[in-house]
């Protein structure tokens, strides 16, 4: 029988986890007292609207240590802080600090980085599922890497259904003129386009990383996950064990 990547391996060592955490902290500590000046700076102009997103953006990235803090749900360090430095440099950047107008290729890269990310997270998830030998679920590479495909095309239209609401209803241009096109509908276009290419591009690299059975960050982190969470695989280990007492 082949040993699960989720099988229980030596603790890293606890400097490197220490310095993992210390890094963590440091990119929250940096990119939060960037915004906590430009939030002082848009209320002494006024600028309502963007005071509400800087607010909620520095909520939304204290979230998961809040979580973790509550034993509700513990995310590896690594992913915490690409999901920071995405949000920072796609929300607080670009929307607040104007570089989508100041910077051209600025949106299509976070778009294109958003379809690799989107991919890697609904790869991550049924990979986690797939592999763990307590979660009675198994599936092909083929499906696995669909799905993480989907799943980001899926989330990018769904973020492009964000930006048109903001539109509409509180008069931003999250949806900016492109290429001729004042309407948007060019810079929705291509947004999609880049990121259903990234999106490609992580669940054909997955889809290979299944087949060829190497190992690599994904085990590492899929494990962690698993491990600091298993109040969310309780309801599955139970059905499966209901299923093999039969």
């Amino acid at each position: 029988m082949s040993e699960s990547p989720f099988a229980p391996d030596p603790a890293p060592p606890s400097g490197k986890a220490g310095i993992t955490r210390k890094a963590r902290l440091g990119v929250l500590i940096i990119v939060q007292l960037i915004m906590a000046g430009e939030l002082v700076v848009l209320i002494g102009n006024g600028r309502w609207m963007h005071v509400f997103l800087v607010i909620a953006l520095m909520g939304v990235i204290l979230a998961p240590m809040v979580l973790h803090r509550l034993r509700a749900i513990a995310i590896p360090s690594e992913i915490h802080v690409v999901i920071v430095l995405f949000g920072f440099a796609s929300l607080f950047l670009g929307e607040i600090r104007d570089y989508y107008e100041r910077i051209w290729w600025w949106d299509l890269a976070l778009h294109s980085s958003a379809g690799l990310l989107l991919g890697m997270l609904g790869f991550l998830v049924v990979y986690m599922l797939n592999e763990d030998e307590r979660v009675d679920l198994h599936m092909q590479p083929s499906f696995v890497a669909l799905f993480a495909f989907m799943f980001s095309v899926g989330s990018g239209g769904l973020w492009e259904i964000f930006e048109f609401s903001m539109d509409q209803i509180f008069g931003l241009t999250m949806q900016k003129p492109m290429l001729g096109d004042p309407s948007g509908l060019t810079d929705t276009m291509w947004d999609m386009i880049v990121n259903a290419i990234g999106a490609a591009i992580i669940s054909l690299a997955g889809w290979r990383y299944m087949r060829r059975e190497h190992k690599s960050y994904v085990d590492s982190w899929a494990r962690r996950f698993v491990e600091r969470n298993p109040q969310l695989f309780e309801r599955t280990r139970k059905r499966a064990g209901d299923v093999s007492s039969r």
